[in-house]
């Protein structure tokens, strides 16, 4: 499956509290869905060696990120009773405070949508090529590593 077989999860820039209330209410007419479980992820203001964190600034490889999120996505469906998912990412500079990662699904039942949420969550943070670079207020930097 080449690049452009796979769903582009990524938004360039911060992830817009338009676009979660929107993918939130398509979701009203899809009745047989009985629960939702959301994960966003937001940009801290981390303090690291008396500097404060800006922002970070996102990168990816993105036909292996974007391979790697498709088989994350289908693993999912597998491993747990899902109706729909979501995933979006961001790339470029996320202000701290502004939302970076945006997970999503959705289920007949609470259980699988919650467990599936975190499981993606989790997966995606370990295997996905998505880089973060934090972003000092003196214009320093250094890599984010995943915790």
């Amino acid at each position: 499956m080449s690049e452009s077989q796979y769903k582009n999860i990524f938004v360039e820039g911060a992830i817009s509290a338009e676009k979660i209330a929107t993918s939130i209410a398509h979701h009203q007419v899809k009745t047989q869905i009985g629960a939702h479980d959301i994960f966003l992820g937001q940009v801290r203001a981390d303090e690291i060696d008396g500097k404060e964190v800006q922002a970070i600034e996102y990168t990816a490889y993105d036909e292996m990120a974007l391979k790697t999120i498709h088989e994350i996505r289908e693993a999912a469906f597998e491993k747990f009773d899902l109706t729909c998912m979501h995933i979006y990412h961001s790339k470029g500079v996320v202000k701290s405070g502004e939302i970076c990662l945006f997970v999503f699904t959705s289920s007949a039942h609470r259980k699988p949508a919650m467990d599936a949420c975190r499981w993606i969550v989790e997966e995606i943070k370990e295997k996905a090529p998505i880089f973060g670079k934090e972003l000092f207020e003196d214009d320093s930097y250094q890599w984010k590593v995943n915790q």
